[in-house]
């Protein structure tokens, strides 16, 4: 890999990790729906990293989506579960942004933070091994 590609990875994971820390004072604010579409780009900017790895980048959340499933789930290289964590916050960042009328409950929605942490942790993991 490439310094610059290098450079682009370290990056990109520590602004997963700003989404982070970001989503969780919009929580304790209560700014729900911001939470939510934080907790989803510190998945995607980690996903994103992880896929310059392998060589790989999308012009389209759709397709950071599609590539996850495709070279990381089906074969089994990452757990399931990191896969729908990844689903359920991509679905719920699209509701919140983009359709009216919807309404997000704390009690809910707590859970997603370390869900999306430890998304990050483990796509970073993976990063990190993969690039020299």
């Amino acid at each position: 890999m490439m310094p610059e590609e290098q450079a682009l990875v370290q990056y990109r994971l520590e602004r997963a990790h700003e989404a982070l820390a970001e989503a969780k004072l919009l929580f304790e604010a209560g700014h729900l729906h911001t939470y939510v579409n934080r907790l989803y780009y510190a998945c995607f900017y980690a996903m994103s990293a992880l896929l310059l790895t392998r060589g790989l980048s999308a012009s389209k959340h759709t397709q950071v989506r599609a590539l996850l499933h495709r070279e990381f789930i089906r074969p089994g290289t990452i757990p399931l579960k990191y896969g729908q964590i990844f689903d359920l916050l991509f679905n719920n960042r699209q509701k919140g942004d983009y359709s009216d009328l919807v309404e997000f409950r704390a009690e809910q929605i707590k859970d997603w933070l370390p869900q999306a942490r430890e998304f990050v942790e483990y796509a970073a993991g993976m990063a990190t091994q993969e690039s020299p």
